[in-house]
């Protein structure tokens, strides 16, 4: 009997000695949850320029569609698309059978006020008979150049042929251009500025731009036209870039980013890593380290990435101590151990 009271009181301090372990094992290891360890930079601030970025599509700087006043024969086409054009070259040659018959009337109305006015000189005409022979060779001598600029169609501007309708001998039916020649020395981009930059944009400011055709690559324009109305809508207003493209390499269509800088702002800037992005949101964070070695889970407004860093507008302060590795084991009010 005393035996057994030994043995079971013998098993009894075993128990308790392995509980007592296992509780200061659970201590140690709640201990060492508690107290991840981390790696921290101070935020310094420095100036960052003030960029915004605008998309466009890049427009030629003058599109012209190239018609005949009246349907009529086409007999010679002699442009071809792609091809680049000369103000006043000749682009197609109409049907001249109203042409001829014009300056044919032309010729006979000026011989007629020539013979008028020699008679006139000596009183032999009245002066009703001559002035209505000037003003029918005047609306004669209209209506002729108005014949051959329809006629002999040609290009009003330097540019490049962009599209061609019809082919030699079509009949023109005045439903679509013979031609569209477009000028691409320059080219424009119509872009909407916020409101809050109304005052600093100016007419001769440079912009970039920026294509998906150059990759690494910019080109430079300049403010060519500010609209004087800000939209009430979208609180914003339309800004008209040119670039001279005198190499020709951006093309009307082109998918364009516009960027202007509008001055500097002295900034917190901070390693990309030192970010943490919320799940299920669009808001960013950074663990703050506090004197006690807690750390506080403060929310951040990102400005301009730079790089492998973000500009902060807000949220943290020049000198604040952030975690830059070991967020994964962390939440708000932690205490945590910072590594050499």
């Amino acid at each position: 009997m005393k035996y057994t009271k030994f043995l079971i009181t013998a098993m009894a301090v075993v128990l308790m000695a392995a509980c007592s372990n296992s509780k200061q094992e659970n201590t140690m290891a709640a201990g060492a949850q508690a107290a991840p360890y981390v790696s921290v930079v101070a935020a310094t601030a420095e100036d960052v320029e003030v960029n915004n970025t605008f998309t466009s599509n890049i427009e030629p700087y003058a599109t012209n569609n190239i018609v005949s006043q009246s349907a009529g024969r086409i007999v010679s086409i002699n442009v071809e698309v792609g091809n680049k054009v000369r103000k006043g070259q000749l682009l197609a040659k109409m049907d001249d059978v109203n042409l001829a018959k014009t300056r044919m009337q032309f010729v006979n109305d000026s011989t007629e006020l020539e013979r008028l006015t020699e008679l006139y000189k000596i009183g032999a005409v009245a002066q009703a008979d001559y002035d209505m022979a000037k003003l029918g060779l005047n609306i004669t001598k209209k209506t002729y150049n108005n014949l051959l600029e329809n006629t002999y169609l040609r290009s009003p501007i330097n540019g490049v042929v962009t599209a061609r309708n019809y082919d030699k001998g079509d009949m023109y039916s005045m439903t679509q251009p013979i031609f569209v020649v477009e000028q691409i020395t320059p080219v424009k981009m119509l872009i909407n500025i916020s409101e809050s930059y109304f005052t600093q944009v100016h007419q001769g400011m440079e912009f970039d731009i920026e294509v998906d055709a150059y990759p690494g690559e910019t080109f430079k324009g300049k403010v060519n036209l500010i609209h004087p109305t800000v939209s009430a809508a979208t609180h914003t207003f339309p800004v008209e870039v040119v670039s001279q493209n005198n190499d020709q390499r951006l093309r009307p269509g082109m998918f364009a980013r516009v960027t202007a800088t509008f001055g500097v702002n002295h900034h917190v800037v901070v390693p990309d890593i030192a970010v943490v992005k919320q799940q299920g949101s669009g808001e960013h964070f950074i663990y703050v380290l506090n004197a006690d070695n807690t750390v506080t889970y403060t929310k951040v407004e990102l400005g301009r990435r730079l790089g492998n860093r973000y500009e902060i507008v807000s949220g943290i302060k020049e000198g604040d101590k952030i975690v830059t590795e070991g967020q994964a084991r962390l939440k708000n009010g932690v205490t945590v151990q910072v590594k050499n």
